[in-house]
């Protein structure tokens, strides 16, 4: 925020964003919040031993990349004998943090994504030229690995065994041990067998602990009755929706592409928020939640708090980590402080 003469608020509806391949794999990397996370500057909670036996894991997946001469396979220290890991934990316990420390000190080239950032990836360049373009990277880190598709599941297993096999190494992070990925959405046989083979890649850093954006009160998203005058108090970029018009809009934007309709923008305004009762529109407000959550663009909104937008039925369903994790974001994007 700025004491600087406002910006008068434009509309998300009037953005129409294009992302080309080449500019997807320049959007790999971690969001800016954690450009300069380390091993170091994260904070375990003492009581929560699992956090810093999570610190300790990482430290060992890293140890053949910072013992020189051998690189990552390198016999001067243990590599698990899996190829990868998997940070599974509840929300706001730092697994994005140890994520991007673990990018950081990857040697070579490396990529940084959210699972549906790398299987529109491959709708957009195909598959064999993503594998082509992804090959030889020395760390492949997935970020919210949350599978709503078998489609996208098979994609995903065969993507990542092939990459497996020419030396990359894997880091992933999700709210679901990879065994149970899809759990109560999908039972088919097929579907079983690709998450067994995902799983057999990953060794499963169990995390614990306290949601750290609601670690000091039992916090909730804040509404305002004047979202116009709250939005004031930015100086940079910044749009003004009405919530209906918002969600209009985000159906006819692909949600590989919220990363860019987001770009550059201080804060957006909705107005008028309620309960949501239809789920493909609030999954794709998570996807755009998190979208915004990356880039650290803060939400100022009127109506029913943003907390209580998932009704009961959506929150039982299979989708529920979805959406107890937007909600945590929601409650950190509209905290005024």
């Amino acid at each position: 925020m700025s004491a600087e003469a406002p910006v008068s608020p434009g509309h998300l509806a009037d953005r129409v964003p294009t992302l080309s391949g080449e500019e997807m794999v320049a959007q790999l990397v971690p969001p800016r919040q954690f450009a300069t996370a380390t091993l170091d500057s994260y904070r375990p909670d003492r009581d929560y031993p699992s956090q810093g036996a999570a610190v300790a894991a990482i430290r060992n997946f890293v140890g053949g990349w910072q013992s020189g001469g051998g690189g990552l396979f390198s016999r001067k220290k243990a590599v698990p004998a899996l190829p990868g890991v998997y940070l599974d934990g509840g929300f706001g316990v730092g697994k994005t943090h140890l994520l991007a420390a673990l990018w950081h000190v990857a040697p070579g080239r490396k990529y940084f994504g959210t699972f549906i950032e790398y299987t529109a990836l491959v709708g957009a360049l195909g598959y064999a030229p993503t594998v082509k373009l992804l090959t030889g990277a020395s760390l492949l880190c997935i970020d919210e690995f949350e599978l709503d598709d078998p489609g996208d599941t098979r994609l995903m297993s065969r993507l990542l065994g092939e990459l497996v096999a020419t030396g990359s190494r894997i880091a992933a992070t999700s709210n679901t041990p990879p065994n149970a990925l899809g759990e109560g959405r999908f039972a088919a046989q097929d579907f079983l067998r690709e998450i067994d083979s995902l799983a057999a890649k990953f060794t499963t850093i169990r995390i614990d602990g306290l949601d750290y954006r609601r670690r000091d009160t039992e916090a909730h998203a804040h509404s305002v009755d004047d979202v116009e005058l709250g939005l004031a108090a930015f100086s940079g970029a910044v749009t003004l929706d009405s919530f209906d018009a918002a969600l209009a809009h985000l159906a006819t934007v692909h949600p590989s592409r919220y990363v860019k309709l987001v770009d550059g923008l201080d804060a957006i305004g909705l107005t008028d928020v309620h309960v949501l009762h239809n789920q493909t529109d609030a999954l794709r407000l998570v996807a755009f939640v998190d979208r915004l959550y990356d880039a650290q663009v803060r939400i100022v909104a009127s109506g029913v708090p943003l907390d209580s937008i998932f009704p009961d039925d959506m929150l039982s369903g299979g989708y529920r980590k979805k959406y107890l994790r937007s909600v945590s974001r929601m409650i950190a994007l509209t905290d005024p402080r």
